[in-house]
């Protein structure tokens, strides 16, 4: 099954904004996928997309080294929407003038709609739209059969179209939230242009997965490691319902999980979803690793090292194990992809469960690795999987061990857990957990002096963490309420014997990180 024969091909050009054009579409249930601009004529004909979107991107076609395509592609017949870079680029290689702007438009614009066009249906010409622009090139002279079909102050031409080809291109960006009526006209190119049809759905999705696990897998098992996050429990999820007993879920206790998180893990698996769960007690081994460590660097490759040593140990036991699932996700495929010759650099090579080497010789299933971070938790809804689970905030691979700051200890660890779990159930009862990013308790390598009734204490300080954020790249922290950290430092200093100063961290990122290591 080829889901862009009725979906939307984004080539990217290394634009910030290319995955935002994707989630865009994909709102729409309109399957899209990235893929570097470089791909070949020969490999769009194979996918036969419904329509294409050239992203935008840093560089500009009057620079030696502009990243261009291969101009056949506007022959192909098949609708294409240039989008900043993307309008440029289409211009210049059509045969029209590009220019160096005068004045860099940058930020919010005004953008008046100066000719019908599919691309405006439903949009008022009455009054201009609202757009935010980012390009210091402008459009001089327009190819051959183009025509102007909006304007704004420092571009002329800030949307054209073919008079007979479906070749559209925008200056500005429509995928942005400061583009709001940016939807609407992605709409327009989806279904009035390329007459796409809504059927990319978690429904359709799931049939089409369970299939391909099922062809793929066949008699064989496959072990995955499981850590109750989301990612990992929609994957094993999935694969369950696809092959039953033959996937084997093995969750490895590190000692340092959050309160009672090993029995909230093994209930839902084992109990609730009667799933064949490998639960193995490693606490005592990472402890004894991370003994005496307090560089944060050196805790996590003695948590990934003590992680492949133990998961390869179990993953041995299992006769027949030929595959290894995980919960890859479409962002990880598209920041593992090195566009060679393009514009966009590996930001990060993907690695899978801990770091696992080649020697485990198992061949990869990823049944999330198509989808979002959104999309994979209405994947979850989807599947009934509780929403205890499927609405969960980020938690650190390394865990606790990276929240406490200096040497990881028994006696910090049983500290950290029940201030975290304060912090998060009183988030969750101010109806802020779903709105922020990360709430958390971090412990401080200092003491303080204290007062409790009539004795002097000296005991551990409490760093409380609360940030939003859309992924995760950047950060602000939230002003939550006085009243709710009050309630929060309150129960902290009264329920935990060892704490008395509780102290809120007001750092964004940047120049901080969410995490303290």
């Amino acid at each position: 099954m080829n889901p862009l024969q009725d979906g939307i091909l984004i080539l990217d050009f290394g634009s910030q904004y290319t995955q935002l054009i994707a989630r865009r579409i994909r709102e729409q249930n309109v399957y899209s996928e990235i893929r570097p601009y470089a791909i070949s004529l020969s490999e769009i004909q194979k996918l036969k997309p419904k329509g294409i979107i050239f992203s935008g991107g840093p560089a500009s076609v009057l620079d030696p080294k502009a990243h261009f395509i291969d101009p056949e592609i506007y022959n192909l017949g098949m609708p294409i929407l240039g989008i900043c870079y993307g309008m440029q680029l289409m211009t210049h290689q059509l045969h029209g003038k590009v220019e160096k702007a005068l004045d860099r438009e940058y930020g919010n614009a005004e953008v008046t709609l100066v000719e019908d066009s599919l691309l405006w249906r439903g949009l008022s010409k009455e009054n201009p739209l609202k757009a935010w622009m980012s390009h210091g090139d402008r459009i001089l002279k327009l190819p051959l059969g183009f025509k102007i079909i909006a304007r704004s102050k420092n571009s002329p031409a800030a949307a054209m179209c073919h008079e007979t080809k479906p070749l559209y291109a925008v200056q500005f960006h429509p995928e942005v939230t400061h583009t709001p009526q940016g939807t609407e006209i992605l709409k327009n190119f989806i279904f009035q242009i390329c007459h796409a049809t809504p059927s990319w759905t978690m429904q359709s999705f799931v049939e089409h997965m369970i299939q391909s696990v099922r062809n793929r897998v066949q008699e064989n098992k496959v072990v995955m490691g499981v850590s109750g996050g989301v990612d990992s429990t929609v994957a094993a999820m999935l694969l369950q319902k696809a092959i039953g007993d033959q996937l084997v879920p093995i969750f490895i206790n590190n000692g340092l999980l959050r309160l009672n998180e090993e029995k909230k893990v093994i209930n839902l698996f084992k109990n609730q979803k009667h799933m064949n769960l490998r639960y193995v007690d490693a606490s005592s081994q990472f402890l004894n690793a991370l003994k005496g460590i307090t560089d944060p660097e050196q805790k996590r490759k003695i948590i990934g090292h003590e992680f492949i040593k133990v998961f390869e140990a179990e993953a041995q036991k299992i006769q027949g194990a030929k595959f290894l699932g995980q919960g890859t996700l479409y962002p990880d495929v598209i920041e593992s992809v090195s566009f060679s010759g393009g514009p966009s650099q590996t930001i990060k090579s993907h690695h899978n469960v801990g770091g696992l080497p080649k020697e485990m010789n198992l061949k990869l299933v990823e049944p999330l690795r198509e989808l979002f971070k959104d999309e994979v938790r209405k994947l979850g809804q989807e599947l009934g999987i509780p929403s205890e689970f499927i609405d969960r905030q980020p938690f650190p691979g390394p865990g606790l061990a990276v929240r406490i700051l200096g040497e990881v200890t028994q006696a910090g660890l049983a500290l950290l857990r029940l201030a975290d779990d304060i912090v998060v159930s009183e988030i969750k009862k101010a109806n802020y957990y779903k709105q922020v990013w990360q709430s958390f308790a971090v412990l401080l390598p200092v003491k303080s002096v204290g007062v409790m009734g009539d004795e002097r204490t000296y005991e551990n300080v409490c760093a409380i963490r609360c940030v939003k954020s859309s992924d995760g790249m950047t950060a602000d922290w939230v002003d939550l309420p006085h009243e709710l950290l009050a309630k929060i430092s309150n129960r902290i200093i009264n329920e935990v014997r060892g704490m008395n100063r509780v102290v809120y961290d007001i750092s964004s990122k940047p120049p901080a990180t969410i995490e303290w290591e």
